[in-house]
């Protein structure tokens, strides 16, 4: 096929992505407003939920499609990935637009339980045989359903905490709500324009007259000459998390800030005790030693995000967030020069 030809598939593509991203958090997040308004249920509790859910099916598909064909290594890779990018970049980016005010609840309960995930995540990961170069354990069936029964307990307490907030909650102000039925379909349809938007992203290979034609950022990215490794490292781990990234950005601009940081740690929470946990009871996870020093990163990051959340009032500020994206940049710097060593 023409070379021209070849790229205008892969940036149209890229662009229809983008705009399925966009308009489905769109969609997302206002059908998730309208049932937290019209149930009494607090923003943030949305967002620990229905929206962490909804942005992680990316994760979610990658790391079950690799649990299935047994190479599910990359399972921890992605999920410290993503987590790593939901917590710099998402929340570094929605504080450009307007400051980040960290509920009491998030600071109190919800980070420093994602930070206990992610320990869990490096203690799990420590046991268990190691085999092969750089492994120092394995995530084991048993661990795996232990990180899912905990999931099942965070979603009851979350459930608890929905309960409380809507007794605790003043009579919502005037104003047009959607119907469940048109809450529902901009949920769903939201969730399904973010999972089609980040494949489209992200990329791949399609048959269009009998030729395999590639398409999005990972197309563009082998046009460039830049390595299958380099990709994996950057684009697809970026890519499984531009909806989270995207749906955060639009909150933040629709004043839903409880929601935004809802949804990064949610999501983080999510990533670690349902994907990983799931992929590690369909086949047990191997752990290398990179796995483990990346998960003390975000242990790291976490904690910073945390010091942050607790001063200024409980506001995480715009130069709070720009220090956040620089970490971020820095731990890119890192992994780089750890597989090229340049």
């Amino acid at each position: 096929m023409n070379p021209v030809v070849s790229v205008l598939i892969a940036f149209t593509v890229l662009v229809i992505g983008f705009w399925l991203l966009v308009k489905g958090a769109d969609y997302f997040v206002e059908g998730a407003s309208a049932v937290a308004r019209r149930l009494s249920i607090p923003p943030l509790v949305v967002g620990l939920t229905i929206v962490s859910m909804g942005t992680s099916l990316p994760e979610l598909a990658v790391s079950v499609t690799a649990a299935l064909a047994g190479s599910n290594e990359v399972a921890v890779s992605n999920v410290t990935g993503s987590n790593i990018f939901n917590l710099m970049v998402v929340c570094g980016v929605s504080t450009l637009f307007l400051p980040m005010a960290v509920d009491e609840e998030t600071r109190r309960r919800q980070l420093p339980f994602s930070i206990f995930c992610a320990a869990l995540m490096a203690a799990f990961g420590m046991t268990g045989a190691a085999e092969g170069a750089g492994v120092v354990g394995v995530i084991g069936h048993g661990e795996g359903l232990a990180l899912l029964a905990l999931f099942v307990g965070f979603l009851a307490y979350t459930v608890h905490m929905a309960r409380k907030g809507r007794d605790d909650m003043e009579e919502d102000e005037a104003g047009e709500i959607l119907s469940p039925i048109m809450s529902a379909v901009y949920i769903v349809g939201g969730i399904l324009a973010i999972k089609f938007g980040g494949d489209f992203v992200v990329g791949g290979d399609m048959v269009i007259a009998g030729r395999e034609v590639g398409y999005g950022a990972v197309a563009i990215a082998r046009m460039l000459g830049m390595s299958e490794t380099l990709i994996g490292l950057t684009i697809i781990a970026v890519g499984t998390s531009l909806p989270e990234l995207v749906t955060s950005v639009v909150a933040a601009r629709k004043g839903e800030i409880d929601m935004a940081i809802g949804n990064v740690v949610g999501s983080n929470i999510f990533n670690i005790l349902f994907i990983l946990g799931t992929a590690a009871a369909i086949h047990p996870v191997s752990f290398t030693m990179e796995n483990l020093i990346d998960d003390g990163i975000l242990i790291a990051f976490s904690v910073l995000v945390w010091i942050f959340s607790s001063t200024d009032g409980g506001k995480i500020l715009k130069r709070e967030g720009v220090v956040m994206l620089a970490c971020y940049a820095g731990f890119v710097a890192y992994a780089i020069w750890r597989v090229y060593g340049v």
